[in-house]
């Protein structure tokens, strides 16, 4: 009676562990389908180079134009800006937790790297539209401190935590004996640093880097209150902008169910969803070929 008690036990967790691993896959299933299913209606009306390569987004004009290269521009624009600031912050922060910290040090300052992982995206933005964008309008001498620059800044803070912990991690998984080994050979500190543990742990390096970007590209609310949400190709960073997830949020509102306009926004969503997902295939491919190398199975 106990051995048939045990694998009733273990047949009910299984099963109850297969129906969440399947929920998950049957809800993304069902958002792409929707995406789709509201999304692909426009391209009816629109060529679909002409709605990606269109230099001009006036959807409630007469007649309409659903040109995306404004917004499309805008969100790599803000991601590139923020990249210069996560991935030089994120790393460098990184690097100093895993070789340098000592053990009370390392312990404090991992814990406040995902305290800022935890604070919710409208806090940035409270902060960046209170503190951030009046400093630098009067620093810089700018028409507005709504653009690409103070989303950028923001957003770059923002995504150092995911770059900070997923780099220290792989930082972590370095064989102690490549340092040792590098100490032998007669390399000092930071030459072991350069040549050895930051090439060891290339490929984890590069997955927290790209699934930063993933975090910068898909983000709505910091994008909504500090880019200054102007349909317009951007020529410098210094002027207002609208990335993809700002122009979804701020019409979606707005848009009479099942017009040009509201298919145009699904639309916009599926080419969003596209790019954050070769993102994260790209991550998760170097992050397999980063445990291969190091022997840690798939």
């Amino acid at each position: 009676m106990k051995f048939s008690m045990r694998g009733f036990k273990e047949k009910l967790y299984r099963n109850v562990l297969s129906i969440l691993a399947f929920s998950s896959l049957f809800f993304l299933g069902s958002i792409v389908l929707v995406l789709f299913k509201e999304g692909l209606p426009i391209f009816k009306k629109v060529n679909f180079f002409e709605f990606v390569w269109g230099r001009f987004w006036y959807p409630t004009y007469e007649p309409p134009e659903f040109g995306i290269l404004p917004l499309l521009l805008a969100s790599f624009q803000v991601t590139l800006g923020a990249m210069f600031v996560c991935v030089p912050l994120g790393i460098g922060s990184a690097l100093y937790l895993n070789e340098i910290a000592s053990f009370k040090q390392r312990k404090i300052m991992k814990s406040l790297v995902e305290i800022l992982a935890m604070i919710p995206s409208i806090i940035y933005g409270f902060f960046g539209i209170a503190i951030l964008v009046p400093f630098l309008q009067n620093l810089l001498n700018l028409p507005t401190g709504l653009c690409a620059f103070s989303a950028s800044l923001v957003l770059g803070i923002m995504a150092t935590p995911t770059v900070c912990s997923i780099s220290e991690d792989a930082l972590s998984y370095v064989p102690r004996s490549f340092k040792e080994a590098s100490f032998a050979l007669g390399a000092n500190r930071w030459q072991t640093l350069v040549k050895v543990v930051i090439p060891a742990a290339g490929s984890g390096i590069s997955s927290a880097v790209i699934l930063g970007m993933s975090r910068v590209v898909g983000e709505t609310m910091v994008v909504l209150m500090l880019a200054g949400g102007a349909a317009v190709i951007p020529k410098t960073f210094f002027e207002p902008v609208r990335p993809m997830t700002a122009a979804i949020a701020a019409e979606m509102g707005e848009v009479a169910m099942g017009s040009d306009h509201y298919h145009a926004l699904f639309a916009i969503a599926i080419i969003l969803f596209f790019i954050t997902f070769v993102f994260n295939v790209i991550a998760e491919s170097i992050s397999r070929k980063y445990r291969l190398k190091l022997g840690l199975g798939q």
